[in-house]
């Protein structure tokens, strides 16, 4: 089981990168000096890192603490507009979700149980559209898209920015003789969503004629392209962090250190007449307190 700072901990952090002195964080958090040292002492365990250095006479938070305690403030901030609200208003009602299949299946069918844990009167439901940017079915309040197009009366915000790069199966690699040698492509199965377009830019990236990409097996669905290369089937530009649980259990592997960084990403798209929609806003900060918690814990691995 995973193991997560405790709130405590985080409280504490964020208190004294904000106040700049461990003796104010102890006077905000009504706590002595001694147990705020307690708890970021035992943060530095969780994390592998220095929170606190000497400079003279004074102790300051290093800069890659500074960068986390950022991190945690949003977090705690997200969710203590929730509690708020849960606590405030006792959400109850539907909730229509549209998402791509990939971002579906792959992440919101592992996490949607703890949005209703929180909101247990609201009935959910989750629609996948083939069109990753189609935010027109008026049967849903809210949509997850991978990319957008501007649509009137619709409001878009980024969510996520996306990482590609090719990912297999330790068994598929396991077929050649050399890691993170591109030679291996000439005899491997180049497994595609929909068209040629990932491995042609990749290709470029890495310095190969992008005509090597037409060749292998395209499919319709991200799903059945992630099924395909779980079961050592090919070769496939994934993404990191829809496969990041595969790839942090090591069974997915990057054969290669190149990844394309898109210019596009996913994206939050609400009709204006439901931005004010209490449930719609309820699931908005739980989204995205979910997906920054998820953020540092990928940022905390070496």
């Amino acid at each position: 089981m995973k193991r997560y700072p405790s709130i405590q901990a985080l409280r504490a952090i964020e208190s004294v990168a904000r106040n700049g002195a461990l003796w104010r964080a102890a006077s905000e958090l009504n706590v002595t000096r001694s147990a705020i040292s307690h708890q970021l002492r035992l943060l530095e365990k969780d994390l592998g890192f220095k929170i606190l250095e000497r400079s003279g006479n004074r102790t300051e938070i290093t800069p890659r603490a500074r960068a986390y305690a950022e991190d945690v403030r949003r977090a705690l901030n997200m969710i203590a507009s929730s509690t708020e609200r849960v606590s405030t208003h006792g959400l109850s009602g539907r909730l229509t979700v549209s998402a791509p299949p990939g971002f579906a299946a792959a992440w919101l069918c592992l996490n949607m149980a703890d949005f209703l844990a929180e909101n247990p009167d609201v009935v959910l439901n989750v629609l996948s559209s083939h069109s990753l940017t189609d935010t027109s079915n008026p049967e849903a309040d809210t949509f997850i898209t991978f990319g957008h197009e501007a649509r009137p009366h619709v409001a878009a915000e980024p969510l996520l920015s996306v990482e590609f790069t090719p990912l297999c199966s330790p068994a598929y690699l396991g077929r050649f003789k050399n890691f993170n040698d591109l030679s291996i492509l000439k005899g491997a199965t180049l497994l595609h969503m929909t068209d040629f377009a990932d491995w042609e830019n990749w290709m470029k990236l890495s310095g190969l004629p992008p005509e090597d990409a037409h060749r292998g097996i395209c499919y319709s669905d991200m799903n059945i392209v992630f099924t395909a290369v779980m079961a050592g089937e090919g070769i496939a530009i994934g993404d990191t962090v829809l496969w990041g649980r595969e790839i942090r259990a090591g069974k997915l592997m990057r054969p290669f250190d190149r990844s394309l960084h898109s210019d596009t990403g996913y994206f939050l798209c609400t009709p204006e007449a439901n931005l004010e929609n209490p449930i719609v806003l309820e699931f908005h900060n739980w989204l995205k307190a979910r997906l920054e918690v998820s953020r540092m814990r990928r940022a905390e691995r070496p």
